[in-house]
């Protein structure tokens, strides 16, 4: 039997032919659109997201655009609404929040736990195509009815309830969407409770896998509430129940509670899995075991139980009272306690490591920079006294991107970089990987660190036109933008060519210690020939350095 935790090149008894280019009933494209093969899923998530991608990054360049002068510069305030409420819908529901848990966690937990699947298949191929058919309804709302919404991706009543656009159809994408996301929490939580490998208790799993666990129970417990909220707002559009609207009795302001109280959560399910992708980073390029393992994991779980009980501090201009606004606010600070312990063992990981700075290495450090910029601002929007100062500006823009896109964009990229020559079987080129990294990180830091800047000089978010005096930090943002977008489009094309020209790549290219490089680049199809026995931690490099010998005497 093989030992779970060493990572050398994979010696099967048999020929075994990679997932790409296993005979099915299925021919050509139904091969795919008919699988109930993880990997299969996990690319065609990552595929389709891919595009979503692009489409919303279109329309953020757009509106920067816009921005970039006052008054009208290439549209007007409507399409302008327009463009940012699908950018953040966009975004958001698919890409952010589904992005590194459906695409990473379909390929790459279940061989992390040594399993040959997910333990519902079928599940899990449903889950995909309820993701499409909230994708497309999404964008059928933007060609159908009196015109695509314009409320922001939060819906907020009483406007999403009266203005004329097409928020019903949009708000039921959301809503399908959710179902997907529930099913694909349940289908995790059930795999990694029943179907890891022998040996393989909780604290021999990887941190990615402690990520993705953490992240599944908040995808079912608190999706179901913004479900019912969305099918509420529909209800109230269509037949005029008076939950939400003033008009008729209703409280705009439980709208508010019922939306926050999955959105806030749902951050952490965005951040928690790409914070076990930063752990096993680290872990496989500084070259030692990660520091503090078992705090970080339960970190982990500190992180989603706590991120249900600080909804709250998005209301505190609300109007709620004042004896909430202070427990919320205390609450808020208690959530940043587990974020620093993870900030902590990353930075204790690296120290006296051989650290070797990879594109993916590059990329986990740019996150710990950018993301610990965007967790102190988060401080600054949790106290108070100052969060009522900067409530609605552009610092709230600053600080949502810098924890959003700077967190799981940033990581999503990371995570990308280091399971590509598993999930492809090639590599790319290094050099034009870390160039884009950098490329990407200035950009990133010239678009929204100026938005810090005019949030607090009084910017509004939202507003279609802006005062002279706040072109300058337009102007930079703009040109920021410009810059993060060209190491994207730079990063995606060596990627691309990686795949159509790179290299051949071997089994565990980084030389890492978990699971899925003991299998061949790209795995089999059903993972492992046996499944492996775990003896031993999933950072144990002394267990490696040991089947490198016996490997190399061996040959």
């Amino acid at each position: 039997m093989a030992n779970g935790s060493i990572a050398v090149p994979a010696e099967p008894k048999g020929k075994l032919v990679d997932f790409y280019k296993q005979e099915s009933k299925h021919k050509g494209i139904w091969s795919w659109l008919l699988t109930v093969d993880h990997k299969r899923i996990g690319l065609m998530y990552l595929l389709v997201m891919i595009g979503f991608f692009l489409t919303a990054m279109t329309f953020g360049f757009l509106m920067r655009l816009e921005m970039l002068t006052p008054g009208a510069t290439i549209m007007k305030p409507q399409t302008y609404n327009t463009l940012f409420t699908l950018h953040g819908v966009i975004m958001v529901f698919l890409f952010i929040i589904p992005g590194v848990p459906a695409v990473f966690g379909n390929f790459i937990m279940p061989i992390q736990i040594g399993a040959k699947d997910v333990i519902f298949p079928r599940l899990n191929l449903l889950s995909w195509y309820l993701y499409i058919a909230g994708g497309i309804i999404a964008l059928i709302s933007l060609f159908t009815g009196t015109g695509a919404a314009d409320t922001g991706w939060t819906f907020y009543v009483p406007y999403s309830i009266r203005t004329t656009t097409n928020v019903s159809l949009t708000v039921f994408a959301a809503f399908v969407l959710g179902f997907s996301s529930i099913l694909t929490g349940l289908n995790f939580i059930t795999t990694i409770h029943r179907m890891r490998a022998p040996g393989m208790t909780f604290f021999k799993m990887p941190l990615f896998c402690w990520g993705i666990y953490g992240t599944a129970w908040i995808q079912v417990l608190a999706t179901p509430v913004i479900g019912i909220t969305l099918v509420l707002v529909i209800l109230e559009r269509t037949l005029g129940i008076g939950v939400f609207d003033p008009a008729l009795g209703g409280d705009p302001l439980l709208y508010q509670h019922l939306f926050w109280i999955y959105s806030h959560p749902a951050v952490y399910i965005m951040i928690l899995p790409a914070m076990g992708v930063v752990s096993d980073i680290i872990a496989t390029f500084s070259r030692k075991p990660i520091f503090g393992y078992t705090p970080i994991a339960m970190s982990t779980l500190a992180i989603a139980l706590v991120g249900y009980l600080v909804w709250g501090h998005h209301m505190f201009s609300a109007g709620t009272s004042d004896t909430s606004n202070v427990i919320f606010s205390l609450l808020t600070f208690l959530v940043a306690i587990p974020t620093g312990v993870k900030v902590f063992n990353w930075v204790a990981s690296l120290y006296r490591g051989s650290i070797e700075v990879t594109a993916p290495m590059l990329y986990a450090l740019c996150f710990i920079f950018v993301f610990s910029i965007g967790g102190l601002t988060g401080l600054v929007l949790g106290t108070l006294n100052t969060d009522i100062h900067l409530t609605d500006t552009y610092f709230v823009v600053a600080h949502f991107h810098y924890v959003m896109f700077g967190g799981m964009g940033i990581l999503f990229f990371a995570s990308l970089h280091y399971w590509f020559p598993k999930m492809f079987g090639r590599m790319y080129n290094e050099k034009v990987a870390k160039l884009a990294c950098i490329i990407f990180v200035i950009g990133f830091n010239g678009l929204y660190f100026p938005m810090f800047i005019a949030g607090y000089l009084g910017m509004p978010r939202r507003y279609y036109d802006y005062l002279p005096e706040f072109q300058v930090y337009h102007v930079i943002s703009t040109v920021g933008s410009w810059i993060m977008i060209s190491g994207i489009l730079l990063m995606f094309a060596n990627l691309l060519r990686g795949l159509r020209q790179g290299a051949v790549a071997p089994a565990n290219p980084w030389d890492s210690t978990t699971l899925e490089w003991t299998v061949p680049s790209p795995p089999p199809m059903e993972n492992f020939e046996e499944i492996p026995v775990v003896t031993k931690g999933p950072y144990d490099r002394e267990g490696l350095i040991e089947s490198k010998v016996k490997h190399q005497l061996k040959h």
